[in-house]
């Protein structure tokens, strides 16, 4: 495998926060209030939005699992990758529209739910977002210095600090709303580098190859329902798909959107968004499917789709690539900088306030979260043996507890509070664990039963349990 120079890997990085710092610059200046900072006035543009929402869901996943994917279990392990991430946009659209007319001037679901239910339950969900954010942000960190690391020599810890950094220095500054315009940027690189690639790629490696790697490396995995598709239906695309599914539904990302972007444009822009999306991972794939076909021995599987750009296309091409993964990381790392801001900026002011009396400035408490979680996330990343594909399994179930609960608020079925409570708490405190150990030890039908506690659990007891009194 050809590797980039560790200069070469630097100077990447470098073009890549100079672009973005000048980037800063052409936007119109605004005050920076609490409102504006933290969902654009509730007045975002309805396409830049969507642009934005699909660079969000384009996380480190879809660039390295659906190669990865691709080239260990073929067309089985790709299937169950691609279909539920589209799935979950576009259903996530009729939610998000529903929640927005619900609350049209609204900051975030959690607070929707402090208002609803107690400030108890409002504690779970926050315990629920601020570990999903952790999470996330740190698999976008260990992904870029993943690859970094191996395929130029950087430095693992310090690559992570700066990935961390670039994002951090504008979404301190611009908000929500310069979020969603470097989205809406980022994500238009990351679509024209891969309509460029695959071409470049199919003419070097040719469709016989991509045709052979359908099946993945072994070539035992072009079917769904043989037992091959079964076990990885049971192993990886039911836990995904549930951890997908409520991945939106869990996550302060979307709704910030839902809440940031035009009221009546909601439905169209995640729709949208769904379809924009779709374009990476389907992509990616296939550089997995290429690498797999020409039975390319790649090491580390994680890093299947660089091993297949520097095997089928020019030097040149691997400098985009790597810019191409730069944004993908980058927006969905500032996205969840964003969310956590709005989180800290709105629910946590809202409750200290009500608490003490003092009056807190939102806009400094969501600048001090990034940073935060933005020291979290890297001291997680760092962690020896820690794995993207593991952690993407483990924070998806951990947003799972929640999203049961939220699609219940959300279409007006009655809950109780107390059955809110326990059954959040008995998802993440006793379903996450289940669903770890099973991964731990490979063990799927603990894996499978794991996924079903954590997103079963809050749902049944929220309905069954009944509260001690008539009133909360």
């Amino acid at each position: 495998m050809e590797n980039l120079a560790q200069f070469e890997g630097m100077m990447l990085i470098v073009g890549f926060f100079l672009a973005m710092t000048l980037l800063m610059f052409t936007f119109k200046k605004r005050s920076q209030t609490k409102e504006e900072f933290l969902v654009a006035g509730h007045s975002a543009k309805w396409l830049a939005t969507a642009f934005s929402m699909a660079a969000t869901w384009v996380w480190a996943p879809s660039m390295f699992t659906a190669s990865e994917k691709a080239y260990t279990q073929g067309f089985a392990g790709v299937f169950w990758f691609v279909v539920p991430n589209v799935l979950t946009l576009l259903l996530f659209s009729f939610f998000a529209s529903k929640m927005r007319t619900l609350r049209p001037d609204g900051w975030t679901f959690s607070d929707y739910v402090r208002e609803k239910y107690s400030n108890r339950v409002h504690n779970m969900y926050l315990i629920e977002s601020f570990g999903l954010q952790c999470c996330s942000l740190a698999v976008q960190l260990l992904a870029g210095a993943t690859i970094f690391h191996k395929v130029s020599g950087l430095p693992f810890f310090w690559t992570t600090v700066i990935l961390a950094v670039i994002p951090l220095i504008y979404s301190v500054t611009h908000g929500i709303r310069g979020n969603i315009m470097s989205d809406f940027v980022k994500m238009g690189f990351i679509v024209l580098v891969l309509i460029l690639g695959l071409p470049i790629m199919t003419s070097n490696a040719g469709y016989d190859t991509l045709f052979n790697g359908l099946g993945g490396f072994s070539g035992g995995f072009r079917n769904l329902l043989d037992a091959n598709g079964i076990m990885v239906m049971l192993s990886f695309g039911i836990p995904t798909t549930i951890g997908l599914l409520s991945g939106t539904f869990g996550d302060q990302m979307f709704w910030q959107r839902t809440f940031a972007v035009e009221k009546d444009k909601v439905r169209r822009t995640m729709i949208t968004a769904a379809f924009i999306f779709a374009i990476v991972p389907v992509s990616l794939s296939i550089f997995g499917f290429f690498a797999a076909g020409a039975q390319l021995h790649i090491e580390d599987t994680q890093l299947v789709n660089v091993g297949a750009v520097i095997a089928f296309t020019p030097k040149w091409f691997l400098y985009l690539f790597f810019l191409l993964i730069l944004s993908g990381l980058i927006s969905t790392v500032d996205s969840i900088m964003c969310a956590v801001s709005s989180v800290a900026g709105h629910d946590v002011v809202q409750r200290i306030e009500a608490a003490t009396g003092w009056k807190c400035d939102a806009v400094r408490m969501a600048r001090l979260s990034i940073f935060i979680v933005a020291v979290l996330a890297i001291a997680i990343a760092n962690i020896p043996g820690i794995t993207i594909t593991y952690l993407f399994l483990f924070y998806g179930t951990l947003r799972s507890s929640v999203m049961l609960p939220t699609i219940f608020a959300i279409k007006g079925y009655k809950m109780s509070e107390r059955g809110m409570f326990y059954g959040i708490m008995t998802s993440i405190c006793v379903g996450l664990p289940v669903f770890a150990v099973g991964n731990l030890y490979g063990w799927v039908p603990m894996i499978v039963a794991g996924s079903l506690l954590s997103i079963g659990a809050s749902g049944i007891m929220s309905r069954v349990m009944k509260d001690k009194t008539a009133t909360i």
